[in-house]
């Protein structure tokens, strides 16, 4: 695969997104398997330095994700912002508990910056992670990458998770 990554301004790429993966030294990818992230699955999954881990429930990510760091692990959750809700007490328990810094990849579904935000899913992510205390940063397109490797340092610094919103909840994600 060619490492190279073109920057896109109107989609975030799965290339751009393994990029940063691997330029943190992410060894696992903790996420529950679902349609959107194809072409990012098919990415990860020829990459041999990534090791994908399925759950079957979101909230099994975040103890999975602490378990991989006490091992001596570099996790990152890919995870839909109904899932990151659904987690709320594993992330008390196990990320927050355990000082984990870890990146959460979150798919923003319902978001929209063009209308009014009508699916409450995106209403409350925002202030779901305010609750916590979690940081997140918005990510849209390539243009937006270097957010992410802002999430991977404050993670590293902070010993704390830190969340991407991706918004449009990964339709952007197109093979090039």
């Amino acid at each position: 695969m060619n490492d190279a990554v073109t920057t896109s301004t109107t989609h975030l790429s799965p290339e751009t997104v393994l990029a940063q993966m691997k330029k943190h030294g992410v060894t696992h990818v903790v996420w529950l398997p679902d349609s959107e992230t194809n072409w990012l699955y098919l990415l990860m999954k020829a990459e041999p330095s990534l090791t994908l881990v399925a759950v079957p429930r979101e909230g099994l990510a975040m103890s999975v994700a602490s378990g991989l760091h006490a091992g001596g692990k570099k996790p990152l959750v890919l995870i839909q912002n109904t899932g990151l809700m659904e987690s709320g007490d594993s992330i008390r328990g196990w990320l927050l508990g355990m000082e984990v810094p870890v990146v959460l990849m979150v798919g923003l579904r319902g978001w929209t910056r063009h209308g009014i935000t009508t699916d409450t899913a995106a209403v409350y992510t925002e202030r779901f992670l305010n609750a916590f205390n979690i940081n997140y940063y918005l990510v849209e397109s390539d243009a937006d990458a270097s957010r992410i490797e802002v999430a991977f340092k404050e993670a590293e610094t902070t010993k704390r998770p830190v969340a991407v919103l991706v918004g449009d909840e990964y339709h952007g994600f197109v093979s090039k």
